[in-house]
């Protein structure tokens, strides 16, 4: 049979309530009475049922997150470091897929799975900054992304235009001088296409450049088709690029592989820079330079504000930008140089 609390609670020579309090890490109890109740739960081999200690607070132990598509390599590698954030707070994450253009984003918010997690964590594509009142949910909710500023949720964001304009800077040293960006989603000012074609045109602009229409590839989903295709659009025009800033990695490797059926040398005639430090992009020919978004860092915190949420914090919704970096390797290596 299975050792229960009453056992420990009997070897002890304790009450039923001072065991709780042991397994539960209540801090007013006396290190004498703790040790002896951890012996016997040790001599025992007592577990504690967490299921039914999840069941009698309300909870699951359960969260969730939602993310456009994970065939985006950014998006599959984000959920991987928030399922790794989560099972170190003890927690088990479900994820969802939203579709390309946030199709299902309202079904993700008000569906029924969200009666099986103590909150969610949601990367939406489609809102605009106007749509808040979906976000309106009476569970712990945790932002990811630029979509939606200002609203009555807790955000997790990432530096899209310091990036983007970081980007721009390092071709710009480098001795680039006609530098394409590919990734752009005409109109758009909200979102991490707008955001970052901001940054790249104001990096270029503080070097004296002038940012040329000819240079700029239009790419509807960032993935590696869209990048060649992107970059085909750009060399079809017959402008001079000596530089390419892809507004994320997938691009940047459709890109690359552009460039090269092309005869194009990188980085000795074009150098390129990525955006979101993908695993993939240590393995490219040659390996990519890219602005590092703290993948890792945005899991962790944006775990960290929900599970706050989740023990009642009560506090004005909150703000996180994570740091970024930029990562130098070789496809805009100086030529001569490693």
């Amino acid at each position: 049979m299975a050792v229960t609390m009453h056992d420990v609670a009997r070897l002890a020579g304790v009450s039923i309530k001072t065991v709780s309090n042991v397994v539960n890490d209540y801090p007013y109890i006396r290190p004498q009475t703790r040790a002896r109740v951890e012996a016997a739960i040790e001599t025992l081999g007592y577990e504690l049922n967490v299921t039914a200690r999840q069941l009698k607070q309300g909870r699951t132990g359960m969260i969730g997150l939602a993310v456009p598509d994970l065939r985006v390599p950014y998006f599959s590698e984000l959920a991987y470091s928030v399922m790794r954030a989560a099972e170190d707070r003890g927690l088990t994450l479900l994820i969802e897929q939203t579709g390309p253009m946030g199709e299902r984003e309202l079904d993700a918010l008000r569906g029924q799975k969200r009666r099986l997690t103590d909150g969610l964590i949601f990367s939406p594509v489609s809102m605009s900054p106007d749509d808040t009142t979906p976000l309106a949910v009476t569970y712990p909710l945790v932002l990811l992304g630029e979509r939606v500023f200002q609203g009555p949720v807790d955000h997790v964001t990432m530096a899209n235009v310091e990036g983007a304009k970081a980007a721009a800077s390092h071709l710009v040293e480098r001795g680039c001088r006609h530098v394409a960006v590919i990734g752009a989603h005409p109109g758009e000012v909200v979102g991490s296409a707008g955001l970052r074609l901001k940054g790249f045109q104001a990096g270029l602009t503080e070097a004296g450049l002038t940012p040329d229409p000819r240079l700029v590839g239009v790419a509807g989903r960032w993935v590696h088709a869209t990048g060649a295709e992107a970059m085909r659009q750009v060399l079809d025009t017959g402008a001079p690029v000596d530089g390419v800033f892809a507004m994320n990695d997938a691009l940047a490797l459709g890109a690359l592989r552009e460039l090269h059926r092309r005869g194009f040398a990188v980085p000795d005639d074009v150098a390129v820079v990525g955006f979101d430090n993908i695993a993939q992009t240590l393995y490219s020919e040659p390996p990519l330079t890219t602005i590092d978004v703290s993948r890792k860092h945005i899991a962790h915190e944006a775990v960290r504000m929900l599970i706050e949420r989740m023990e009642g914090l009560d506090v004005a919704p909150r703000l996180l930008t994570a740091p970024f970096e930029l990562v130098e390797r070789a496809s805009t290596a100086r030529q001569g140089t490693t």
